[in-house]
């Protein structure tokens, strides 16, 4: 299980962290405030874990003939800023200073185009599925990290689903929002 301040920020990039860069990223608006979280949840091929294929693809560099479900992804372009995996691994693909393209067409709170001023966590998982122990802890040692650097960002943390209602669903039902915060709030004191 992490300990608290196992993660830090510096210079946008999380110190504690694997970095694995991804092509799939540009610059935010000028003078754009990072202000929210937006937590994900990933698996590829659906309902599977594991293989390298969350990395593979926010690289571009996923073989769409691996597996018949690739066809349907094929050439998409996409990443995350922080992919933290089953065994509660944290993977960071982008500089949190710049643009993931986690969010799609989105808006939080009446304001549009959410990757300009969010940070984009994917956690290997699915909506049919719990996640594990070990993600929650890694995932509220990263946010606590991020409040740190981002204070703007304290009680904005929101699911894609509620970003995009009529297109996503995840992090999905399984997701327990009050664990999470409780966890947060423990790495906090």
């Amino acid at each position: 299980m992490p300990e608290k301040s196992v993660f830090s920020v510096q210079q946008g990039m999380l110190l504690g962290a694997q970095f694995i860069p991804s092509p799939n990223f540009n610059q935010r608006p000028k003078e754009t405030v990072i202000q929210l979280v937006v937590i994900h949840n990933i698996s590829l091929p659906p309902n599977q874990f594991g293989g390298g294929y969350i990395q593979q693809f926010f690289q571009n560099q996923l073989d769409w003939n691996a597996h018949p479900y690739f066809k349907t992804i094929e050439g998409m372009q996409v990443s995350a800023h922080v992919l933290i995996l089953r065994t509660g691994e944290v993977l960071q693909f982008v500089n949190l200073n710049d643009r993931a393209w986690h969010a799609g067409r989105s808006s939080y709170l009446g304001k549009p185009e959410c990757n300009d001023y969010s940070i984009g966590i994917e956690l290997e998982g699915s909506d049919d599925q719990a996640f594990t122990e070990i993600q929650y802890q890694s995932l509220a040692s990263v946010v606590a990290a991020l409040q740190q650097t981002y204070p703007s960002i304290l009680q904005h943390i929101t699911g894609h689903s509620d970003i995009a209602p009529q297109r996503k669903t995840d992090p999905g039902v399984y997701f327990d929002w009050n664990y999470f915060r409780g966890l947060l709030n423990k790495e906090k004191t």
